[in-house]
């Protein structure tokens, strides 16, 4: 399982909002990296999707996660990540190769929004 975290929106630290605050204050950053994805601006957050046939890169910031499980837990809760019923999640968590800024990459998880596009 990944020890780290891809964040490209509202889980950054520097722009989370109250209710999720505390939890992501406890991710350490590790710096920047990209990914394969398509952003998408959803109403009031961002959310990315991937295209087997589009390359787009979506940047973000690598975090570690604590080893403590409850902040995932958190992460979950607040995505709408429900690890028993993924079809009807709002996003899922799932495993992706992140470019680090040095080249190397890193499985990270990542929140992938999982509904139908407007």
């Amino acid at each position: 399982m990944p020890q780290h975290l891809f964040v490209y929106g509202t889980l950054h630290p520097d722009r989370a909002p109250a209710e999720i605050a505390h939890a992501v204050r406890q991710l350490r950053e590790l710096g920047p990296g990209t990914m394969r994805g398509t952003l998408y601006s959803l109403a009031d957050y961002p959310g990315v999707v991937i295209r087997p046939n589009r390359v787009d890169i979506v940047h973000g910031t690598i975090f570690a996660l604590p080893e403590d499980p409850a902040i995932l837990a958190s992460l979950d809760r607040y995505e709408d990540f429900r690890p028993s019923d993924p079809t009807n999640s709002l996003f899922v968590r799932a495993i992706q190769t992140v470019t680090q800024a040095d080249g190397s990459t890193l499985d990270c998880w990542v929140y992938l929004y999982n509904q139908p596009l407007p």
